[in-house]
């Protein structure tokens, strides 16, 4: 297990008790014997609106991060997740939006697993490397919308 798997489910374990953290980062980095800009990478890629988190930060002396998982119905989910993906879709933003509406309760690992197959780049192998985030955009749009 690496050090950003480390932080993040340290992290998570704060967001456990609550469904909001406060944290400073140099605290972060201390704890973990690591340089701040491994808290910022493992806030920005572990905890970003993509995967339901809202993250706050104040920089300076007394400066904190705050990070507050969302709770929203599925419905809203769905919509959220399908205005948010936008025109192009690589296949790790697919993951991730799909591993939270897992999380949120909305999709089942299973469907999740068979959703991420189909969008796949192997799966879409027929169509042109440049065009594949295009299509992937679209499929996923349309499996979401298909689940409401």
């Amino acid at each position: 297990m690496g050090i950003s798997d480390v932080i993040a489910d340290f992290i998570n374990e704060l967001l456990s008790e609550d469904s909001t953290a406060e944290v400073q980062r140099s605290e972060l980095a201390s704890r973990f014997n690591c340089v701040p800009s491994q808290i910022n990478y493992v806030i920005s890629t572990r905890f970003s609106p993509e995967r339901g988190y809202v993250v706050e930060s104040r920089r300076g002396g007394g400066g904190y991060i705050r990070i507050r998982r969302v709770q929203a119905d599925p419905k809203l989910l769905v919509m959220h997740t399908v205005n948010a993906i936008g025109e192009r879709l690589d296949i790790g933003t697919a993951s991730a939006m799909l591993s939270n509406c897992v999380s949120a309760g909305v999709l089942d690992e299973r469907t999740v697993a068979v959703m991420l197959a189909g969008l796949s780049d192997r799966a879409l192998r027929p169509v042109s490397p440049e065009g594949r985030d295009l299509v992937r955009a679209s499929i996923l749009k349309q499996m979401l919308l298909s689940t409401m």
